[in-house]
Order: structure tokens, then C-alpha cells, then sequence
């Protein structure tokens, strides 16, 4: 073997014990991309629920992921954005439903709370709708 070949040999086994390549799956199991904590209260007094919700894959305990991650992605990342201070909104109470989602949405963190105490928030829940708070509206 020349001395070329010989380091050539060398150079491959050490690339191959490296490791990945970018397009590699990585060890063991995959962190959801999307993974939020879903806290509803859906009347005053009621205690709050909680579910938690996985897209990218999707898993959790939510009752209907795969339908609340569908919603997610018709809506985000826009929908966890809070209503600006000088928006005008319709006075119409909606409901005592409030809730709160954090955790992650596609990488990035999600800290927002959600009601339906004026036309904005009401616009905001009703773009998550059922599929993700779980919470049947009359």
C-alpha cells in the first residue's frame, strides 16, 4: 500500500467514526419541534385542566392531537402574538374561558394566554378553536 492509499484508508475511518452527517437521524428518540402546555379554564371557578400537545411528531395527552396540531399550523406562529395595546376591539364578552400555552412552537418559545373577554381575544380563540383548548362553546 503506498503511502497515499495508506492515508486515505486512515482518513476514511476516522470520518466514519465521527459521528452524523446533517442528514442523520440523531440517537435515540426525537424532541417534538412543537411541544406546549395547554392550561384551560373553561368556567369561573373551574380548576384548570391541562393537556399537553406534541406536533412534529404528534404525541401528548391532548384528546385530539392530531386535529389541535392541524389548527396550530393553520394559525401560528402569529396566533401566540398578544393583541396590541391600540387595537380596537368590539366590547362583546364571549365566555369565562381563559387559557394559557407555553413550551415551544417549531423551535421557538410560546408564553400566551388566551380569553374570550372582547371581538380580539374572541378572534384569537375561535383561530385555535375546540381542536386545541378541548372546551365545547354553547
Amino acid at each position: 500500500m503506498t503511502r497515499l492509499g495508506g492515508l486515505t484508508a486512515i482518513l476514511l475511518a476516522v470520518l466514519a467514526g465521527c459521528g452524523q452527517g446533517p442528514d442523520a437521524e440523531p440517537d435515540g428518540p426525537a424532541a417534538a419541534a412543537t411541544s406546549l402546555t395547554i392550561s384551560v379554564v373553561a368556567d369561573e371557578g373551574a380548576e384548570p385542566r391541562e393537556m399537553l400537545l406534541e406536533c412534529d411528531p404528534v404525541g401528548g395527552d391532548h384528546p385530539n392531537a392530531e386535529a389541535a396540531c392541524a389548527a396550530l399550523a393553520d394559525a401560528a406562529p402569529a396566533i401566540f402574538d398578544p393583541v396590541p395595546a391600540d387595537q380596537m376591539c368590539t366590547m362583546i364578552f364571549g365566555g369565562p374561558q381563559v387559557a394559557t400555552v407555553t413550551g415551544t412552537y417549531d423551535g421557538e418559545p410560546v408564553d400566551a394566554q388566551f380569553s374570550r373577554s372582547n371581538g380580539c381575544e374572541i378572534g384569537r380563540w375561535d383561530a385555535l378553536g375546540t381542536e386545541v383548548f378541548d372546551v365545547p362553546l354553547q
